[in-house]
């Protein structure tokens, strides 16, 4: 009997297989890379029965009549599916025995994305499975730490044994650089060397994680996983000089041991989680940390295409930095190599459409309430001195009328200008300033096309209000030019005295959008271009406007919307225009005389005895001679409280003003479609926001419809990602930090939990520490201490020949990995060696590079700034995505337009010749020189142990101090501290 023959005889005996358990899976590692989804190869598709039926272009796949004769049984026996890989003799005789039982098909379709393969990974992959919770650490003789127990357990297999204990030396300067990326004083090591007491290290451990360095450090971490940059990259890369608001937000997070949880739901959705839109907006910053093309395609069909590369660079980094998963990578088809379908890409977009970059200027309530204060101090100090001022003036102003005054004195304005002497205000601080090439004649000032006048920003609030200007035109058929307008900075909101804007040779109150402007029915002026007319508009608090010509009412009052109230700091007047920006008809022709403002409305009396004294004003010399000698000297201390009071609102304001880069979200995100083959033009079905079925134990459904509001919808996926049931989060959370601490992953790809990130050289202690991790709450801080206190991460780095032949690359940690310092590390210590290293914490970057903009790009010049602000550490370097620093880009600091989990190490001859030559180490090497001569009091043999105890962290030999103190005192000491600071010594951690 053939073999053949066989397998049909033991196929008719056993128990035919199970289709879901057996046939399935085995399709589906097997067949379905192939035949499943679009573009099925020779047309077959065996996804279902009835496709596998139809068949392809060769005929059915199955035959009903005899299905041991079929299509695909005939391609399996020849070997010729699959083609590369043919079935084994085992897995041929269970599809055998399932054709001879009939080919029995559940009634579901195969997901070919269930199953792990050997070309991808399905549903069962291992970083997908619920974490193993109830997992202990095993016992093993002689080891009490959870971590040590599961290596030594795994080295004890092998047949290895990890090192002995690290010298106390050169483990503090490991742990220090580890936590605060900075190196232990020579006074820190010394004490810790000689503390006898046995919890020590604990000790140290804590004083370390409790140091507002730990944030900085471990910052600098989390913003090359988030491509964090300060400007905008692509062809114009315009900087972001607000962008640094997030990095702060994380070095606080860190140091305060937000929870990991909450840590990452802030970055996602803050502004769900506080009314505080201050934090929030820095918070949010992660989600606009990359890159962003601010040149927009005429095409609209372009326009859809960059809008969906920047939604596939936010999902990649949000994939990648909270599940360890490519999910960017369905965006034009399901994922080639982990259980990601493009739908489900799509239904990620869907969660983020409403996502845009853009810029916030925010004031906390902290610095509303500084501001508050300040301006009521100022208010207060203001209206004493008119309390003295005011009866001084008008006394003045009766004996100046000549006996034309009635039973109402002219009123005191808050601010007046008499253009005929000058363009200062004589009642306040808002002194004009010419715009244009200005001219000022006995007469006043004159204002033409281009040429007008504005004041600084009003120091107080005004609602009611009462405008008033004296006049003279330069012609009659001019349409819209305003005499007296007060508006906000931008002009967007105004109200002006206009002449003839809407209707020819007559006044009105001019409005941005004529939203409170209506006909006064004045008459036509036929004299305000031969003589000065006083034109005012009173603005009343219910809204109604009235008009006034040479202090008679002119036409008839109407009732408007509500006034505007124009707030301190952020409105001005202007003389001469409507409104800004210049242009169209807004710029009056003719010459101002006088101009008053009021903060209230006048009466019709009080219009008219201010219009009879509008050509009249009252000169500092008179207001003083009117007042008693007390009167003076307390207007001389009032005076000069008013100018503090000024100037501490004018800062608090300035303070108080914040500007972010953050999200801008659009409230209400359109209609997400799945666009197949990722091409816009394309649409498939309509999806709503979900998360990845692929993750066992949680489910995708966010909750959330079509109609859901934007804010919602990053929400709910922020508690999807979060969710303690989502075994990735954990996982990728805790490899990252093992990744920092041994300089590789228990994964090696930080951010690929997925099929070709592999398998973890140790599953069991990764699933103990992410569940650890979910049980501490998500304390960052507990698990570096879980970890720096372990036997393994204390051992000794040195070599060991036997067990490097058995495991060369330490993936047992048979030994600790000696790391060199990144970048950062390398300028940061060297500032600290050399006592030149300011400990600043957060604010505004320091610059390295001189940036301008030419012919529509934003060039960074590299340069070697010197001062305080350059020597502070160098994650406050604004991180401009095309302003590299050469020293820093020699040592692998990465790009910050992409994502960097874990960064390149290199050895190249350019690294060298930076040390030796660059401006910065030359100028650090004569800085630590210059320190040594002072701690050394000029002692050559303890200059040289000052030395190696600020750069390495020992004492030197008897050997290295002869040596160097000759090579010193024939070289100079900044050659030998060169020297030492080009050393591996140097440069490495053990």
């Amino acid at each position: 009997m053939t073999a053949m023959a066989w397998m049909f005889l033991a196929a008719t005996i056993a128990a035919p297989p199970d289709f879901d358990r057996e046939i399935a899976p085995l399709l589906a590692r097997r067949c379905l890379s192939c035949h499943a989804g679009d573009g099925v190869k020779g047309g077959l598709d065996l996804t279902t029965r009835a496709n596998a039926l139809r068949g392809g272009d060769s005929g059915p796949a199955l035959s009903v009549d005899d299905l041991t004769r079929s299509g695909l049984w005939e391609r399996i026996t020849a070997d010729e599916m699959p083609p590369k890989h043919p079935l084994s003799v085992e897995e041929k005789s269970l599809v055998q025995a399932w054709l001879t039982a009939g080919a029995n098909w559940s009634d579901t379709p195969i997901d070919p994305l269930k199953y792990t393969s050997a070309e991808r990974a399905g549903y069962d992959w291992w970083s997908l499975q619920p974490l193993a919770r109830e997992l202990r650490p095993p016992v093993v003789a002689g080891v009490n730490h959870p971590v040590d127990a599961f290596l030594s357990a795994k080295q004890q297999v092998v047949g290895l044994e990890s090192s002995p204990p690290a010298a106390r030396a050169v483990w503090i300067r490991r742990v220090t650089f580890d936590l605060l990326g900075l190196p232990p004083s020579p006074e820190e090591v010394e004490t810790f060397v000689n503390d006898p007491a046995p919890n020590a290290a604990e000790r140290l451990i804590d004083r370390l994680l409790a140091s507002p360095l730990y944030g900085e450090r471990w910052a600098r971490h989390w913003l090359d996983i988030v491509r964090f940059g300060e400007s905008n990259g692509y062809e114009r890369d315009l900087p972001r000089p607000d962008a640094w608001h997030y990095r702060d937000w994380v070095i606080q997070a860190l140091n305060k041991d937000l929870g990991y949880d909450e840590f990452v739901r802030w970055q996602l959705a803050g502004d769900s989680l506080t009314d505080d839109e201050f934090e929030s907006s820095r918070a949010l910053g992660f989600l606009v940390a990359g890159p962003h093309d601010t040149v927009v395609p005429v095409v609209d069909r372009m326009r859809q295409v960059m809008r969906q590369d920047e939604l596939e660079d936010v999902i990649g980094t949000i994939g990648q930095t909270f599940l360890g998963l490519t999910v960017n990578c369905a965006r034009c088809h399901d994922h080639k190599f982990d259980p990601i379908s493009a739908r489900e890409y799509y239904q990620f977009v869907a969660a983020l459409a409403g996502v845009n970059h853009g810029e916030r200027e925010i004031t906390t309530a902290e610095n509303a309430r500084l501001v508050q204060t300040a301006k009521a101090r100022f208010e207060q100090v203001t209206r004493a001195l008119r309390d003295i001022e005011d009866p001084a003036r008008q006394a003045v102003l009766r004996d100046k009328a000549n006996g034309i005054t009635g039973a109402v004195a002219a009123p005191a304005p808050i601010a007046a200008w008499d253009f005929t002497k000058d363009l200062r205000d004589h009642f306040g601080t808002l002194h004009g300033e010419w715009k244009g090439d200005g001219k000022r004649t006995a007469d006043g000032i004159e204002v033409r096309d281009g040429v007008y006048v504005t004041t600084p920003p009003l120091p107080r609030d005004i609602t009611a209000k009462t405008l008033e200007v004296r006049v003279k035109l330069a012609d009659l058929i001019q349409r819209g030019g305003g005499a007296i307008t007060l508006q906000t900075l931008d002009g967007a909101v105004f109200d002006s005295i206009v002449f003839g804007e809407q209707e020819a040779q007559r006044w009105m109150p001019g409005s941005n959008g004529f939203t409170r402007t209506q006909s006064l029915q004045g008459t036509m002026d036929e004299a305000a271009d031969k003589e000065f007319v006083t034109i005012a508009i009173v603005y009343h608090a219910d809204g109604t406007i009235a008009g006034f010509r040479n202090g008679q009412p002119y036409g008839k009052p109407y009732r408007s919307s509500a006034p505007i109230t124009y707030a301190a700091g952020k409105a001005h007047l202007v003389f001469g225009l409507r409104h800004s920006p210049v242009g169209g008809n807004r710029l009056l022709k003719g010459t101002i005389a006088t101009a008053r403002l009021y903060d209230r409305a006048l009466t019709n009396d009080e219009v008219s005895a201010s219009a009879q004294a509008s050509g009249v004003f009252v000169s500092e010399a008179e207001m003083i001679a009117r007042l008693t000698d007390d009167q003076r000297r307390q207007r001389d201390e009032l005076r000069q409280d008013i100018v503090k009071a000024q100037q501490e609102l004018a800062a608090r304001e300035k303070a108080a003003k914040q500007k972010i880069y953050t999200v801008m979200s659009t409230l209400q995100p359109g209609p997400s479609f799945v666009l197949k083959r990722g091409n816009v033009a394309d649409r498939g079905d309509q999806v709503i926001p979900a998360g990845l079925a692929a993750i066992r134990g949680l489910t995708a459904d966010l909750k959330v419809s079509a109609e859901s509001l934007e804010t919602d919808r990053r929400q709910r996926l922020a508690n999807w990602i979060t969710d303690r049931r989502n075994p990735l989060f954990a996982r990728v959370m805790v490899n990252r930090l093992w990744h920092y601490h041994f300089g590789a992953g228990l994964v090696e790809n930080p951010s690929d939990f997925g099929f070709n990130g592999g398998m973890p050289s140790h599953p069991e202690l990764l699933e103990w520490l992410a569940s650890e991790f979910v049980r501490s709450d998500y304390s960052l801080k507990h698990m570096h201490r879980l970890i720096v206190t372990s036997a393994t991460y204390q051992q000794s780095s040195q070599h060991r020949t036997d067990a490097a032949k058995q495991d060369a690359h330490n993936r047992y940690l048979w030994r600790m990995n000696p790391k060199r310092l990144d970048a950062e590390m390398i300028r940061d210590t060297m500032l600290a060696v050399a006592d030149t290293l300011v400990l600043e914490v957060g604010g505004k970057g320091y610059s390295d590079v001189n940036s301008y903009f030419f012919k529509g790009t934003q060039f960074y010049d590299p340069i070697d700034p010197t001062g305080p602000q350059a020597s502070r550490r160098t994650i406050y370097r604004a991180w401009a995505r095309g302003g590299r620093n050469p020293l820093l880009d020699t040592f692998d600091c990465p790009d910050p337009s992409t994502t960097t989990p874990k960064r390149s190490q290199t050895t190249t001859p350019l690294q060298a010749l930076s040390l030796m030559n660059h401006a910065f180490v030359l100028r650090i090497a004569d800085q630590f020189a210059e320190r040594l001569q002072h701690d050394a009091k000029n002692d050559s043999a303890n200059a040289v142990r000052r030395a190696f105890a600020l750069a390495y962290g020992r004492t030197p030999t008897a050997d290295e101090i002869a040596q160097c103190t000759a090579f010193a005192q024939k070289h100079g000491w900044s050659s030998l501290c060169r020297g030492l600071l080009n050393s591996s010594e140097f440069l490495y951690v053990d």
